[in-house]
């Protein structure tokens, strides 16, 4: 029970930006856990989660303090930097960048974590997204385009 509340408190906490204890106890009381403060607080320390500087949400330690809201800006600019072509097959998204660009967008794009996206394969001038299904990733392309016409 300890280690599947804890694997909770980390997904949650890498999607989300929480401020506070009672905020992770409500989502994890939304996924079926009714953890005590005194339990979340020891799960707190157990798992070694830190406060972020910038927005003082729970994070892992180590990882960069970036919200979704950040990922997403970030993404804008790196695709209106890099991108230069977007070709869609079925549920296969195939970015084409300038040489060496390629890891960056696919880095911006992991971390924004598009909801379209199962995940990416990125090489030198090429990155692949394997999209959920052929609809939404027709959405994606159609977004991606439109951070190159800016």
């Amino acid at each position: 029970m300890k280690s599947r509340r804890q694997a909770v408190i980390l997904e949650v906490v890498d999607h989300e930006a929480l401020h506070s204890q009672e905020e992770l106890r409500r989502r994890l009381r939304q996924r079926g856990f009714d953890a005590t403060q005194a339990t979340i607080s020891r799960d707190i320390a157990d798992l070694g989660l830190v406060k972020r500087a910038g927005d003082g949400a729970y994070q892992r330690p180590g990882m960069e303090a970036t919200s979704p809201e950040l990922a997403r800006t970030a993404l804008e600019r790196a695709a209106s930097s890099f991108l230069r072509r977007v070709e869609r097959v079925q549920q296969l998204i195939v970015l084409r960048t300038g040489r060496g660009q390629a890891q960056a967008l696919a880095e911006a794009l992991d971390r924004a974590q598009p909801p379209e996206a199962v995940g990416t394969i990125a090489g030198d001038d090429t990155v692949l997204i394997i999209a959920r299904d052929s609809r939404r990733a027709a959405a994606l392309a159609r977004r991606l385009e439109t951070y190159t016409e800016e």
